[in-house]
């Protein structure tokens, strides 16, 4: 019973991290209709950048996190102006699909060069010594992983319910050609949508890198899983996403621990494929109805 609490502990903060991750994607969907799939690389580009932040400068890691984010809205914007704005322009229905993910392969490719290829262990800012609950030993970072994942998921809702700007993101998400004929600059508010995407993730990647080993290569597998999640709790609900990331994260816990970890990711692809084909929005998703 100790080892399944334990599992389902570890899971949870896992679930967090993937959760963050997927709440990016729902940013600039609700925008724009469109995803970054580059968005597994703002993860890794905020955690390499963090980590030179701390072990290179000498930045407190409490001081890093803001730099971090401002590093990964720039990162967002210039996605947004590259590789989305002109498939948008355009009418390009597949364009920004294939643009986010050739930049994505450039994030990556620059990251080994300035890197290298090597992970690389990323100091935690907290104990290392695991604490007794409910006879699970849990680390401090896992607390402050589902802390801090939750704080930030809440502080973009509260940005997006209790600001005049987040009220235009939400204008734009209900419907863009009615929000610029208001006068809101819906090619700004898709920009910042994008830049807040790649915040979330630079955020998660400082989150979790001192549980993990750090490198160019960590993005693509967890932004594959939070677009997982993304589509299992589905993309027009923060709940449905938050709800989709601890169903993975503790599916994959338990099933590398009593099968194989060689089938840890199975259990969620199967979920993924069965959504897919019961219910396409996701498990919280809204279907929505176009008129043509």
């Amino acid at each position: 019973m100790e080892i399944l609490i334990q599992l389902i502990f570890s899971g949870i903060a896992l679930g967090m991290i993937y959760a963050v991750v997927a709440f990016g994607y729902q940013l600039t969907f609700a925008t724009s209709g469109t995803l970054n799939f580059g968005q597994g690389e703002a993860l890794m580009l905020g955690a390499l950048v963090g980590l030179t932040c701390v072990d290179t400068l000498g930045i407190n890691f409490w001081l890093m996190i803001p730099l971090v984010c401002i590093f990964g809205a720039l990162q967002g914007s210039l996605v947004e102006v590259v590789g989305v704005r002109p498939a948008i322009k355009i009418k390009s229905e597949f364009g920004w699909i294939m643009s986010t993910i050739a930049l994505g392969i450039i994030f990556k490719n620059v990251a080994e060069n300035v890197w290298g290829r090597d992970d690389l262990r990323f100091p935690s800012p907290l104990p290392e010594e695991p604490f007794q609950f409910l006879g699970a030993n849990i680390l401090p970072m896992e607390v402050l992983v589902v802390v801090g994942a939750l704080l930030m998921m809440l502080l973009v809702e509260w940005f997006n319910r209790k600001t005049i700007y987040g009220k235009a993101v939400v204008a734009t998400s209900n419907d863009r050609d009615a929000a610029s004929l208001m006068g809101i600059n819906t090619g700004v508010v898709i920009m910042f949508s994008y830049a807040l995407s790649s915040i979330t993730a630079a955020f998660a990647g400082v989150l979790i890198s001192p549980l993990t080993l750090t490198g160019a290569t960590m993005g693509a597998s967890l932004g594959l899983k939070a677009f997982a999640v993304a589509i299992i709790g589905g993309l027009s609900s923060g709940f449905g996403i938050i709800i989709g990331g601890l169903i993975l994260g503790i599916a994959e816990t338990t099933t590398g621990f009593y099968i194989s970890t060689g089938y840890k990711d199975v259990p969620g692809l199967l979920l993924l494929l069965l959504v897919l084909a019961l219910k396409p929005s996701g498990l919280f998703g809204k279907t929505a109805i176009k008129k043509v």
